[in-house]
């Protein structure tokens, strides 16, 4: 410790004084040592001269010192450090190049694992996140998952021994919140009391449930929901607020980084269990042991592991499924890590992650084969310095120490620029909208793993790009190295080892950019595609009026008076409702067959249901094939429906549907019209069978659980008609929330997410890998150029032409290899990509065609750049240097 608090103190400069003394002391022993010279009888030159012996000199005592005084180890670091820093800053274009090369490439890794580190690495807000877990019903035959019914729920939590706590939950309650500014729509979930305690999650401010208030009018806000609104009001414990019109009292509010235990959904409160009914209407009666519809958690014993709880949960399934054969029968229970994707997303999302992950190492690999290129080109440069070191006595470690510390300065400072990026990047990509029913968090941030992720990323980085030009340069030919000659390992040898460099990295270039055409073409055939409506000129507003406590009749009303209002706006050419837009990420379905048709011809086709008004296939833009629109229906009339063409199609195949009718197990529709086909969820998806609903009919007996959307028509700028809108929503009740606020053609571009970020990320990654790799050839073309000036100069006596070709046909080969390599690499890795593309194969012909072609013209021009500069040299000039 005392040494390494000497270091300190003289790297802070309060080490002089000490100096001094040392000095001090050493001056009086010398004297000393003189003076008892002096009494042998020596001359004073002779006795200083014996004295400096025995003392072994005094600079040698100096730095004997000094070394028992520091860590010689550390201060040698130091030493290099400083010797790195003045290198690098001796060649600062070089230095900001490779910073600039190795910042794209580790910015792009620490973007992606920003994604990964929060879909898939992030625990649960919660405490001890490891012990908690999530439990699913998977019936046998089926991977996963279904959620528990009560009845389940109450007898797992009862007779499991291997859980401390068990809780539930429902996982979404559509609310209306209003008292406190304009009404808004907020989601919160209805969880059992004790579902606090079993997350072990303290609240910001109050307390959680109470055991004795699973019937209790009482809430648990979210710390956002606290902040939007209601200003962080200190004193908001005890207050009451006002959910879909019913009164409940603030207990607490929940930690701000806690949304879900799910953490992709975005809810914003909690009530107890047994207020779930009253906030969502014509729920089925909850005590059902056959209604699955809670979520539920638990927590890990002390001392119990999870192969002796999946024992003991398999145990249970087979004692339950002998107490209720009807209900349990099938039912096995199956858990997972509590806070992980959601099992209905995770393979999906895992691919997307890996998928980008693949491809942005490979951008690394080729930023880094870049600066090792320029690594080589640098120290070929400094061949004379390092053949002197090597002459005066350094070891070839110790050389290559120094060498690989820059080049690790190189990867810091390059993972300092890539964190910088990579903080950019996750905020552009978090404003990304998906376009889900539901609420859902998918904001992205870099967080600490993220940050050590891109330290060691850094290290590792620079590592590598300097082992092989550290090698190269601690073993040269000394005799050339020290009259500046090339003398590294032999000029040919060298030239190969860049060459390879060069190689590598186009044809990782080739796989990016086979990759970015894919994705690109994808986008392109996604704007193609037929969404099988119009989207201009429509606005869209959402409400419910459930969430204020219409009944059924006040709900049609209330529509119907708003729907006549809105059609009387200046500009409106059209009003009508439905209950889910299109392309809204998912719908409700339903299997449906053909009444009067023999059983085993009469195979159920799974539909989606949309519920209309008369007059939205004219206002949607949606032909009407055959048959008509809906006109003048009523609630307990007989139910009418129009199809789509892929239904007809399905259940008909080709026999006219109109006047047939179909079941879906509870009623029966008789088809009035045929529609053109529409995309119902996604711009992905195979035609989907669509029956359409009269929503005035179906209303009463199946209420919309997302609520309704109107839309309305205009030939003007649908955003003009928002305010009006809200106008007319408030004047009929001032407490309706108003949600889904947008026009169609914003609503399209959410739904174009997913081909749309596809696009721009690899569009970025495959133009910054075409930048690195053409840079990369131009800077070995330029090398050569530069390295066989003498031979240029002599071969000028032929045409420059040839002195031109030289050069090309250099990099040409370089290319073709290059391209040889990268294509069918290309071709393998696309299969990865087949469930991401829109209308466009893997293997797309046009794309293996074009990229490489484009990628050989760039890669030619830019070795024509230094063939160009080569057939330029002046001779006489050249010869005389040399």
């Amino acid at each position: 410790m005392r040494r390494l608090r000497a270091m300190f103190l003289r790297l802070m400069g309060a080490a002089g004084r000490g100096r001094d003394d040392f000095d001090e002391e050493l001056a009086s022993h010398l004297e000393m040592h003189i003076d008892d010279g002096l009494r042998a009888g020596l001359s004073a030159e002779e006795a200083r001269r014996q004295a400096l012996i025995r003392l072994g000199g005094v600079e040698q005592a100096r730095q004997s010192y000094r070394e028992r005084r520091l860590l010689p180890g550390i201060e040698r670091l130091l030493r290099d450090l400083r010797y790195a820093l003045r290198t690098l800053g001796r060649h600062p274009a070089v230095t900001a190049i490779a910073i600039l090369s190795v910042g794209l490439g580790i910015g792009a890794n620490a973007t992606i694992f920003s994604m990964v580190s929060r879909f898939v690495l992030r625990p649960a807000p919660v405490g001890d996140p490891a012990t908690l877990l999530s439990l699913h019903i998977a019936e046998k035959g089926e991977q996963c998952c279904n959620p528990f019914s009560l009845p389940i729920y109450h007898d797992l939590r009862d007779q499991g021994s291997s859980f401390t706590r068990m809780g539930a939950f429902y996982e979404l309650i559509p609310s209306s919140l209003s008292g406190v500014g304009e009404p808004e729509r907020v989601w919160g979930q209805g969880v059992t009391t004790n579902f606090f305690d079993t997350l072990e999650l303290p609240m910001m401010m109050g307390r959680g449930f109470a055991e004795n208030e699973d019937r209790a009018p009482v809430v648990v806000l979210s710390e956002r929901l606290w902040q939007r609104r209601f200003q962080r009001d200190a004193g908001i414990v005890g207050e009451t607020v006002h959910l879909s019109g019913q009164q409940f009292t603030v207990i607490g509010v929940a930690p701000g980084s806690f949304h879900s235990v799910d953490q992709v959904l975005d809810t914003e409160f909690w009530v107890p269990l047994g207020m779930t009914g009253e906030l969502v209407p014509n729920l089925p009666p909850s005590d059902a042991r056959d209604y699955h519809w809670l979520q539920v958690v638990a927590r890990l014993k002390p001392g119990v592991t999870r192969a002796q709880a999946a024992a003991e949960l398999n145990a249970l399934a087979q004692r339950f499924a002998l107490n209720h054969p009807a209900t349990d029968r099938d039912n096995l229970f199956v858990f997972e890590q509590a806070g992980s994707l959601p099992p209905r997303m995770r393979s999906a999302v895992l691919l997307f992650l890996a998928m980008l992950g693949l491809v942005v190492l490979l951008l690394l690999a080729i930023a880094g084969m870049n600066v090792a290129n320029l690594l080589f080109a640098q120290v070929a440069g400094r061949q004379r310095e390092l053949a002197m070191h090597l002459a005066l006595g350094a070891s070839r470690g110790r050389l290559r120490g120094k060498l690989l510390l820059e080049s690790v300065l190189l990867g810091v400072g390059g993972g300092v620029l890539g964190l910088v990026l990579s903080v950019w990047a996750t905020g552009a990509l978090s404003t990304f909208h998906l376009p889900a029913p539901v609420p859902l968090d998918v904001r992205i941030s870099d967080d600490w793993r993220t940050l050590l992720y891109t330290f060691v990323l850094s290290v590792l980085a620079g590592m590598v790009l300097g082992l092989g030009p550290a090698w190269a340069a601690s073993r040269p030919k000394m005799a050339n190295a020290l009259k500046g000659e090339d003398g590294l390992s032999g000029g040919r040898r060298r030239f190969s080892v860049r060459s390879v460099l060069v190689v590598a990295q186009i044809a990782m270039s080739v796989t990016l950019l086979l990759l970015t055409g894919l994705f690109l073409r994808s986008l392109e055939s996604a704007a193609r595609i037929d969404i099988g409506f119009r989207p201009q000129g429509l606005a869209m507003l959402s409400v419910d009026p459930r969430l204020n406590g219409y009944m059924p009749a006040q709900t049609s009303q209330f529509l119907a008076q708003l729907r006549e209002r809105a059609a009387a706006l200046p500009g409106v050419d059209a009003a009508v409702w439905t209950d889910v837009a299109m392309l809204s990420g998912g719908n409700r379905s339903e299997g449906l067959t053909v009444v009067g048709r023999a059983a085993k011809d009469n195979n159920p086709a799974t539909a989606e249901l949309y519920m209309v008004t008369p007059g939205y296939f004219s206002t949607m833009g949606t032909p009407l094939l055959a048959g008509q629109d809906f006109h003048g229906e009523r609630a307990g009339g007989p139910k009418t429906a129009v199809v789509n063409k892929a239904f007809a199609d399905r259940l008909f195949s080709g026999e006219s549907p109109i006047g047939q009718y179909v079941n879906d197990g509870r009623w029966t529709y008789r088809i009035i019209g045929v529609s053109g086909n529409a995309k119902s969820r996604t711009l992905g998806e195979a035609t989907r069978p669509i029956l359409y609903r009269s929503l005035d009919q179906s209303l009463t007996e199946d209420p919309s659980l997302m609520g309704y959307t109107l839309v309305v028509h205009t030939r003007g700028n649908p955003a003009t008609l928002f305010e009006p809108l809200r106008r007319q929503v408030y004047a009929l009740d001032p407490a309706m929330a108003i949600y889904n606020q947008e026009t169609m053609e914003e609503h399209i571009r959410s739904a174009y997410f997913l081909p749309h970020l596809a696009a721009i990320l690899f569009g970025v990654f495959g133009a910054i890998g075409l930048v690195l790799a053409t840079t990369g050839l131009y800077g070995v073309m330029s090398y050569a150029v530069a390295r066989r000036t003498r031979e240029i100069g002599i071969r000028m006596g032929a045409r420059r032409g040839t002195v031109e070709q030289l050069f090309l046909r250099q990099g040409a080969v370089l290319t073709v290899i290059a391209i040889a390599l990268g294509w069918p690499a290309a071709w393998m890795v696309s299969r990865l990509v087949r469930s991401f593309l829109y209308g466009v194969e893997p293997h797309d012909a046009t794309t293996f065609a074009v990229i490489p072609v484009v990628l050989a013209v760039v890669a030619l021009a830019a070795c024509w750049i230094p063939a160009r500069r080569a057939a330029l040299v002046d001779p006489a000039k050249t010869l005389r240097a040399e």
